[in-house]
């Protein structure tokens, strides 16, 4: 029988199989499962799968079909509760008994009314041996945008900022500047691609005209989709973004008052336009919903000093990524939070420091919500 250290290995690679499909699931999470067979020379992996782009298959039913025969007898390991509901494809509780699997392990049960402890009570009144917890901490964060959606209706939000030594993210008259090198934005695109959709605001859009896709060799076609807040449809018509619709999708989300004729335009061009409540400027919360509603669970937000500080404000960072760089900008350049100190972030009661990691000359801070730990 495999003991606490083979369980624990076996379960880090479900995690790290699962982690191949984030950014492409959803509005699915992105699941890892791995099949074990026991042999007279030690455990022998079988079958492995992972959720599949668009959410479909399952990473258990995935992982069995590799496994076939063998799976009889056999342990699953898997980062999610078993999904014991019929959607679009019969529940994976279901497969599982069906395979003859004799115990599985399942790192975290799913928050999703839907299933929340029924897949896992289906699995033990069948008589399979089910051990509920193992790596949970590593799989609530792998989850997190799941989690979220499904509690709060909400995608989970990653913060990324990038700022220089002296705090600030951009010269005088917000004008863009590279502030980073080569191994900190190749990180940027790592955590794009891991994404569902990247978030920036009008004023980024109008200032730095980016394509927000991701460029590391052979992601392009994974690029996340691409959402501009702008409450009065200003987008250029010539911009990159707009340009690029019909490859990597574009979502506008505009004030309700916003001219009807410009939604044409860009609708024109292939880009998607959704309408939000405003208070003056959109609101942030609804903003979120209305993403979450449309599937989004994981979303990058690469804004300015504005958009960061209103999401800060609101308590709606879940996460964040600071970037700093050792080269200043000097007097004139911009905070990199609009009206707030960079202490709003770094001594926040509500993210706490996860760790620090040289990138090149800069160094790359991470933080988050207590709960994900």
């Amino acid at each position: 029988m495999t003991n606490a250290a083979e369980d624990a290995r076996f379960m880090a690679l479900a995690l790290a199989l699962g982690r191949r499909g984030l950014g492409r699931t959803w509005p699915n999470p992105a699941v890892g499962a791995l099949v074990v067979r026991e042999t007279p020379d030690g455990p022998l992996i079988v079958g492995r799968g992972w959720t599949q782009a668009g959410g479909r298959p399952h990473a258990e039913t995935e992982a069995l079909d590799r496994a076939s025969a063998a799976a009889h007898g056999a342990t699953l390991y898997v980062t999610l509760e078993p999904c014991s509901h019929y959607g679009r494809t019969s529940p994976c509780a279901d497969a599982i008994i069906a395979a003859g699997i004799a115990r599985v392990v399942s790192a975290m049960e799913d928050p999703n009314p839907a299933v929340r402890g029924q897949g896992h009570a289906r699995l033990a009144a069948d008589g399979i041996a089910v051990e509920i917890g193992l790596r949970a901490d590593a799989a609530r964060r792998d989850h997190a945008g799941h989690v979220r959606r499904v509690r709060d209706g909400r995608p989970h939000v990653t913060l990324k900022l990038a700022i220089s030594a002296d705090g600030k993210a951009g010269l005088a008259g917000r004008r863009p500047v590279p502030i980073t090198g080569a191994p900190a934005t190749a990180r940027v695109h790592r955590l794009r691609v891991m994404s569902d959709a990247i978030m920036i605001g009008i004023g980024t859009a109008l200032a730095d005209d980016p394509n927000l896709t991701c460029r590391l060799p052979g992601m392009t076609g994974h690029s996340p989709i691409r959402v501009v807040l702008d409450t009065t449809l200003r987008l250029p018509l010539a911009s990159r973004l707009v340009e690029s619709a019909q490859d990597t999708p574009v979502w506008v989300i505009a004030g309700e008052a916003a001219p009807g004729a410009r939604e044409h335009a860009l609708r024109s061009r292939g880009v998607d336009v959704m309408r939000v409540a405003t208070g003056g400027r959109l609101e942030l919360s609804a903003v979120l919903q209305a993403l979450g509603s449309r599937g989004i669970t994981r979303l990058m937000v690469e804004g300015g000093p504005v958009l960061a500080a209103s999401l800060l404000s609101a308590d709606l960072v879940d996460e964040a990524a600071l970037f700093r760089s050792p080269h200043l900008l000097g007097g004139g350049a911009i905070d990199a939070l609009e009206g707030l100190p960079l202490t709003a972030l770094t001594q926040s009661p509500r993210l706490v420091a996860r760790g620090s990691e040289r990138l090149g000359l800069d160094r790359v801070e991470t933080f988050e919500r207590p709960d994900m730990q």
